[in-house]
Order: C-alpha cells, then structure tokens, then sequence
C-alpha cells in the first residue's frame, strides 16, 4: 500500500470519540440499566431523596461496567474478529496499536471510582461485575467458550449483579433478601435468554471451538433447554409473589409468562429463524416481569428502609 493510499483512520494513533463509542456498543447497555432500575423501584426508597445515586448508578450499569465488558471482549476477540468482521472497530484500525486494552482498562477504573461514591455495597457489586467480565473474555478462564458458565455469567452480570447495586445504591445497606431472592431468580432465567443469542453463530462458534448450548445440545434441544430455563424462575418468583401477600402482581407475572409459553411454542418450529423474533417478544415480557416483581415489594421494603433510617 502506498502512503497516498493511507486513510486518515489507518494512521490515526489515538481512536476518535466516535469509534471509542462504536466500541463500546451502547446498544448493549439498556438490559442492565433496566436491572439497575428494578432495583432502584424495589427499595421503596422515594426516587426524589437520591435522585443524584440514580444518574450515577445508571451510569455505572450501563456507560461503565457494561462498556467496559464490551471492550474486554473485543479486544481479547481481536484475531477472531480480523477474519470473521475485520470492519469492527479494533481490527479494523480504528482502535490502533492496544488501545483496546487500554480502554478497557480506564473504564475499569472508571467504573469502581464511581462505585466507591456510591457506597461499599456498590462497590463490592461492581467490583464482582467487573470480575465477570474479565473472566468472561479473557484467559486462561474465558467463560464465553463453554455455554453453561459463559451464560450464568451473563446472566448474574445482566440482570442480578445491576438489580443489587440499585437496591443498595438506594438503600445505602445490603438489600433484603427478598430483594436478592428476586435478582438471583431473573438471573437465572437470563441464562435462558443468554443461550438463545447463541442460534446465531451455531456454525462459527462450532469451527471456533466455543462451545455454546446449541453447539453442545443441538439447536432444538437447546432451545427446550432455553425455555424452561426462562420459564422455571418466572415459575418460582409467582409462588413467592403469592406467598409474600401479593397476589395482584403474581397475576401480573402469570399473565406474562402465559404469554410467553405462547410465544415459545413459535419459537420451536424453527428456533435459529425465530429466536430474534423471540427476544423481541417473549423477553421483553420477561423483563416486564421484573419490574411487577419490583414494584409488588416496594411497599414493604419502603417500611423497612423508614425503619433503618429512623435507627
């Protein structure tokens, strides 16, 4: 290539903010900061006291511990990347030289100063998140390549590690248990979520060695697989929605999750065609779901903050 040929982003040293956003994928970053909301609605702390806590959680959730997973994963993609999608923003040049890493690692940072104003508890959620996106990409453990700890990691760094730090961000204590009991739930179901973006890439990750659900169940086995998973917790969070006096909002959930079923028998007759088409249903109802379960416990968990804060 002559030096005539050279673009402006071939030589570039230092990536523009545009391409350091492209990396990042803000796209991704929606489901934890709706985990963190969950959690913000389920402390039955008023909004308005800690209204500033939110805005930083919400930017811890999303513009730093998610960001901050997405950069960890392209960059230890890297290779993978040049011959799969050479236009993604590190091999393609525009995230010269190890700036990848390097971004990767100031949003690290980033995202446990902005831990620390918010209190231990915070910290030590987001310092867990952070744990589990390194792992998640990064070897020796590289959780991605097997579908069973890749997914719960996933699934814990998504939805239950998010929906804590909001609790605790806004009750400025470890959050009830019925709160955690709840996060751990979601989480789990999120695995079921997790195995169905795998339908994607079933030939690739075969060829890769990443040993995704569908490539080590088959795709219709993994797609029962997914389903269940889903199903079960949502299953599990009615009872105890019923047994905490809340039959209102279980109903809400069991209304939801009977569409779901619904839905999912769509999803069977050709689950790599429709699992997109069922991610932009069958789990939107999934998340609402969350959000009746928060706010079926807000009440009481509002009476035990009153009680903490007049200690």
């Amino acid at each position: 290539m002559s030096d005539q040929a050279l673009t402006p982003a071939a030589v570039r040293s230092v990536p523009s903010p545009a391409t350091v956003l492209e990396l990042l994928k803000p796209i991704t970053w929606f489901a934890p900061m709706w985990a963190l909301m969950c959690g913000v609605v389920s402390s039955g702390v008023p909004l308005l006291e800690r209204w500033w806590e939110i805005l930083l959680g919400i930017l811890l959730a999303g513009p730093l511990v998610c960001a901050t997973s997405q950069a960890v994963n392209d960059w230890f993609d890297r290779h993978v990347d040049a011959i799969n999608e050479p236009n993604r923003p590190i091999p393609s040049g525009r995230v010269p030289g190890r700036w990848g890493l390097y971004i990767a690692l100031i949003w690290s940072a980033m995202s446990l100063a902005v831990a620390w104003v918010l209190g231990v508890w915070v910290f030590w959620a987001a310092l867990l998140g952070l744990i589990l996106a390194w792992a998640y990409s990064m070897p020796p453990a590289r959780l991605k390549l097997n579908g069973w700890w890749g997914n719960a990691a996933c699934g814990f760094a998504y939805e239950g590690i998010p929906w804590f730090t909001g609790a605790a961000l806004m009750m400025a204590m470890a959050p009830d248990w019925k709160i955690v009991a709840l996060a751990v739930l979601y989480s789990i179901g999120a695995h079921g979520i997790m195995t169905l973006n795998d339908f994607k890439a079933v030939e690739g990750d075969r060829q890769m060695g990443v040993r995704s659900l569908p490539v080590q169940l088959g795709v219709k086995p993994a797609a029962y697989f997914a389903c269940v998973v889903m199903a079960l917790p949502q299953a599990a969070v009615i009872w105890l929605l019923f047994d905490w006096g809340h039959p209102v909002y279980a109903a809400g959930v069991v209304a939801l999750l009977s569409v779901q079923l619904v839905l999912m028998v769509r999803l069977f007759e050709d689950p790599r065609k429709m699992a997109p088409w069922y991610n932009a249903t069958g789990t939107t109802l999934y998340v609402l779901g969350m959000l009746v379960a928060a706010f079926a416990i807000r009440p009481e968990m509002a009476a035990i903050a009153a009680g903490a804060g007049g200690q």
